[in-house]
Formats: C-alpha cells, sequence, structure tokens
C-alpha cells in the first residue's frame, strides 16, 4: 500500500476584482509515495509545493482530482490521527511555553496528564531545545519555533510525516539535528514528505525525489537515476602557483580560478589524465590541497528542469 498518492490534483484560484479569473497553482500532479521512504519534493517559490501539502492535509479543496493517505482519502478523520504535519510558517500561542505548547497538542490526541508531560520533555529533548523550553514562545527566534514545530509534528508518534520548507530558519547545527532526525523516522519505518529548495539536505536524505515547475511535475525518481554519478572531470585546488605557471595551463585545464594570491581551483577534462598535469604542478613549486570528481549533482538538475518548464510555458 502506497504511503501517499494523488492522482490528476489539481488545483485553481479565482484572482481579480472586476473580472475574476481562474489561475492554476497546481496542474495534475500525480504522484505515489511509498511506505517507509523519505521523499523530497522540490521546486523554486512558487512552484506549488505548499499548495498541493494544504491539499494533502484538507486546509484547501482541490478543483479536481485526489488525494490519499495510507490508504484512505486525505481528510478521513482516521487518517489524521496517522500523521504528522510541520507548515512552512508555523506560528503558535506566544504566551505558551513550548512544553505547555507540546502538552497541549498531545491533549488533543487524548493522552493523559502525565503522558502529554513525558512527551513534551522528551520530544523537545530529540529536537534540541533545553531549559528555554520554560519560556514563552514570543522570545523564541524564527529557528527555534520551527523546532517545536516539528516537536508537535511528532507528538502523536505519526506514520506519515509531512514537513513543509523544515530546514527553514535553522543554523548548520539545527539543520545537523534534523536531518539525522528525519533519518531515525526512516529507520523507524515511517514515511518522511518534505518540501524543500535546500537541494544538498534532499540529496543527502532522500531515496526519491519529484521537481515540481510553475505547479507541473516535471520530473520524479530515485535520486542515483537523476544524478549521473559518472565523473565528468576532475577539480583540484593547487597552492603556491606563479601566475606564470597558471597562464601555462591554457588547453590543458578546463576552467582555472584564482582563490587567492598563489592559490587557484583547476578543473581538468575527464579525458584528460590529472596525475601528469599535477606531477608538472607539484615541480613547478606548487601544493595540492585537494582533488575530486565532478559529478553532476541534484542541484544541476533541479536548473535543469526549471529552465526547461519555464522555456516550454513561455512557448505555449
Amino acid at each position: 500500500m502506497a504511503a501517499i498518492e494523488t492522482d490528476g490534483l489539481t488545483k485553481d484560484y479565482a484572482v481579480g476584482f472586476w473580472r475574476r479569473r481562474p489561475v492554476r497553482a497546481l496542474d495534475r500532479l500525480s504522484l505515489t509515495v511509498d511506505e517507509g521512504e523519505v521523499f523530497g519534493f522540490l521546486g523554486p517559490n512558487g512552484a506549488g509545493k505548499t499548495t498541493t501539502l494544504k491539499l494533502l492535509m484538507q486546509l484547501i479543496f482541490p478543483t479536481s482530482g485526489r488525494a490519499s493517505i495510507l490508504g484512505r482519502p486525505a481528510g478521513d478523520l482516521a487518517v489524521k490521527r496517522r500523521i504528522g504535519y510541520l507548515p512552512e510558517h508555523p506560528y503558535f500561542y506566544d504566551h505558551l511555553t513550548a512544553e505547555e505548547l507540546v502538552s497541549y497538542f498531545a491533549g488533543l490526541f487524548g493522552y493523559t496528564s502525565a503522558d502529554r508531560a513525558a512527551r513534551a520533555r522528551r520530544l523537545l529533548d530529540e529536537v534540541g531545545i533545553g531549559a528555554e523550553r520554560r519560556l514563552p514562545l514570543r522570545k523564541f527566534s524564527k529557528g527555534m519555533v520551527q523546532r517545536v514545530g516539528l516537536a508537535q509534528a511528532l507528538v502523536n508518534d505519526p506514520e506519515v510525516i509531512f514537513l513543509d520548507e523544515p530546514m527553514s530558519g535553522l543554523d548548520p547545527l539545527g539543520r545537523r539535528q534534523v536531518r539525522s532526525l528525519i533519518l531515525r523516522l526512516r529507520d523507524e519505518g515511517r514515511t518522511v514528505f518534505f518540501s524543500s529548495h535546500i537541494l544538498s539536505d534532499a540529496e543527502a536524505l532522500c531515496s526519491r525525489v519529484a521537481v515540481l515547475a510553475a505547479g507541473r511535475l516535471v520530473a520524479a525518481g530515485r535520486v542515483s537515476d537523476l544524478v549521473t554519478f559518472e565523473s565528468q572531470g576532475w577539480e583540484a585546488v593547487v597552492d603556491g602557483l606563479p601566475t606564470a605557471v597558471v597562464e601555462r595551463l591554457t588547453g590543458v585545464v578546463r576552467r582555472s580560478e584564482r582563490i587567492a594570491e598563489g592559490r587557484y581551483t583547476l578543473e581538468f577534462p575527464v579525458d584528460q589524465p590529472p596525475e601528469r598535469v599535477l606531477a608538472d604542478l607539484l615541480a613547478a613549486g606548487g601544493r595540492v590541497i585537494s582533488v575530486n570528481p565532478v559529478r553532476k549533482s541534484l542541484e544541476d538538475v533541479f536548473v535543469q528542469q526549471v529552465a526547461g518548464a519555464s522555456r516550454r510555458r513561455v512557448e505555449s
């Protein structure tokens, strides 16, 4: 059974004052998310990612098409007990503390007072909220509110977790903690569906992704299938090189970029063995800092697909 499934899901909004006209925010989205996987829903701002999540949460309703979660129609009351949701811009009661807020949401699911308190403590520990959990939320930064929002999304031990831009506002430590938490949820057999435009997070976490542009699905599949992992060249960082030596490499390297005085990034084509060139650079007094293969990244696929979708939209 699929954890999430959409079939021709479409959403039109009426815009304008005197003469209202429909604008399509989501256009016939069809995709399937398997149980127990981390699925990345990618796209630029305005692509329709949040619209999709709101449709799945039944915060808004589709113009046409259908969606199901755990084999039941989206919005089914029995399903709502089995899912968690973090909106893109969570807004909570400013005068409650983090402990009080998470305990309140646990109470909505019918947990006892003791269980509510225990869940609040455990979840706030997991998302990295320490002693400040006893402060009112109005004193929290955006990143701290984001962490509290993640805790409330997990308060009912959901089987499917929907996260809308979960890394938004987080510092590097917070992003690392959330990444670890998402992987732990996957290892527990839960399904995580998250939207993002931070492609490095998707590449590190997801088994499959979908790319949305202008409301349309433009690419979907396993990350390993979308991204070509064969080497497309070599990139070396070399220090201590005289400018004259770098100038002599014209025609040998594909790209040279000065980082600082005497330090350069050099890119070799895939058919150019780097060992010979690096040996010449070492003989000239250079010092090799690093050598790495150049591969297509998920970001390259993203940019390519979004640009193609924009061209097709203009042409049509």
